[in-house]
């Protein structure tokens, strides 16, 4: 006796999965961006203090830093939260936070005492990053803008 007429997927069950796909891919977007937008939205009434943080790691024109962070952030953000051109977002915020991860969680080359706190920052946003791409591979699922 075959198992293969025993394993077929019914449609049922396909819609089943793919509803428990869309859902936790909706509750994943929403978790990634809460932290892009929480972050986004502080530097807004903190601006000068981001202007100077920025500065003091030696960037150059950091207001205008500040206020790319500030798109970046709560822009790309909402736009992954709500699923608009969630793959773009997700890919834009990959690729800003690749490029500020080495510089502002440095965790070579400083006193011991602040090097574990830097490096859980730095694999947190390595971690990030891989959370983004998928986003960025598989898209945002059926419960977004992009879908509509």
């Amino acid at each position: 006796m075959s198992t293969v007429a025993s394993n077929r997927i019914t449609p049922s069950a396909r819609r089943d999965a793919a509803g428990v796909n869309d859902t936790a891919a909706l509750v994943g977007r929403a978790l990634l961006a809460a932290l892009f937008i929480w972050s986004g939205a502080g530097k807004i009434p903190g601006f000068t203090a981001t202007a100077g943080y920025i500065a003091s790691k030696g960037l150059p024109v950091p207001e205008v830093l500040a206020a790319l962070s500030i798109f970046v952030e709560l822009g790309g953000g909402l736009a992954l939260l709500f699923g608009f051109k969630a793959r773009w977002a997700a890919l834009m915020i990959a690729v800003f936070t690749a490029v500020i991860t080495p510089i502002f969680h440095k965790f070579w080359g400083i006193p011991a005492s602040e090097a574990m706190m830097q490096q859980i920052n730095f694999t947190k946003n390595i971690t990030i990053i891989g959370g983004l791409l998928m986003v960025f591979a598989f898209g945002p699922g059926r419960f977004s803008i992009d879908r509509r």
